[in-house]
């Protein structure tokens, strides 16, 4: 049997996480992926720094998205840049099972997929200055008030992230939250590694940025987009 990504890791936890495994949810379908295609897309669960050439090879550029859901996007953004290399992390292991079945379909040999919580990924296994990019769209709101502690985005979690970006790496954020992109906004304003490309903090739609199933439900809310895109100072 090959080794399974574990459900929970074996690093000491935080105590606040901003999301809520739901390993029920799994479908056959899913769980036959994870056990046959995790050797070729899964990356071990352990304590050691990733090693991106020995990954992908060397020189190719490094996007990683944290919280890719279904991994719909994800699997959009590889299949339109063979060129590059991706990362994939998520806590649930029903859209990394999903996101494996569309990797062998496409045939697609630029991504990796990591089941764990991205911030243990960032402070025990991802190397300083060695991202290009990373992609976060559309994190759960946590709307009400007294759950804000929970959002993904807060002051250290973007200094975990600048601190592993290239100088002049990017980090995209995206969410339909209108209180959340303001807070997003301000933390990237505090954070002094980090560049806003907008002064008014909000910047136009990339059109590389695939729209997801999250977005699309936001739209149909009534609610606006907001994608806020920063850089890493050099």
């Amino acid at each position: 049997m090959p080794n399974l990504p574990l459900t929970e890791t074996r690093r000491p936890k935080r105590q606040i996480r901003s999301f809520v495994r739901r390993e029920g949810r799994i479908t056959p379908a899913q769980r036959k992926a994870l056990a046959e295609l995790w050797p070729r897309y899964g990356i071990e669960d352990n304590d050691a720094l990733l090693d991106w050439a020995l990954l992908f090879g060397p020189e190719k550029p490094l996007t990683v998205e944290i919280g890719f859901g279904d991994g719909q996007c994800l699997r959009q953004l590889a299949n339109a840049n063979e060129d590059m290399a991706y990362i994939g992390i998520e806590p649930h292991r029903s859209g990394a099972g999903r996101l494996l079945m569309s990797l062998q379909e496409d045939g697609l040999t630029n991504v990796k997929v990591l089941i764990d919580d991205a911030v243990d990924i960032l402070t025990t296994r991802i190397a300083s200055q060695s991202v290009d990019e990373f992609l976060i769209f559309f994190p759960d709101p946590w709307p009400k008030k007294r759950h804000h502690k929970r959002r993904l985005v807060n002051a250290d979690f973007l200094s975990s992230l600048a601190r592993c970006l290239k100088p002049n790496g990017l980090i995209h954020i995206a969410t339909d939250w209108d209180d959340y992109a303001k807070a997003i906004v301000d933390l990237i304003r505090a954070e002094s590694l980090l560049h806003n490309l907008s002064e008014q903090g909000i910047s136009p739609r990339p059109a590389s940025r695939p729209e997801t199933k999250y977005e699309r439900r936001g739209v149909r809310l009534g609610h606006q987009v907001y994608d806020i895109i920063a850089r890493r100072r050099l």
